[in-house]
């Protein structure tokens, strides 16, 4: 990811939730906060429960996310934290419909260009 680095702290992912807004959709739910680096990136951060299904599946959905996201970064803007949260009607589904899926809450939060 070429504009982003990712959330990795648990603070960070405490921060987002308690302080961010919140959308969702039929397979996510996005948190977004604007944040308070210098460099305009935007920090994601990703989580999968283990309601979604077992690794396998887990990290499948996670890599979709993080594919969706990494295509599309050049038109989110920069500066903002996101966590995303797939929910369990995430799982087996494709490529494009998380795609759209993420790419729906960009426009609800008004970060998607």
């Amino acid at each position: 990811m070429e504009f982003s680095e990712s959330l990795k702290k648990n603070k960070d992912f405490q921060n987002v939730y308690q302080n961010g807004k919140s959308y969702a959709n039929r397979y996510l739910v996005m948190y977004v906060l604007k944040n308070e680096t210098k460099a305009g990136k935007n920090r994601v951060g990703i989580s999968v429960s283990k309601k979604v299904g077992n690794s396998v599946v887990r990290h499948r959905v996670t890599r979709l996310i993080r594919e969706s996201y990494r295509i599309s970064e050049a038109h989110f803007q920069g500066g903002y934290d996101m966590v995303i949260v797939a929910r369990v009607n995430a799982k087996g589904k494709s490529y494009s419909d998380m795609e759209g899926a993420l790419l729906h809450l960009g426009r609800l939060h008004k970060i998607y260009k």
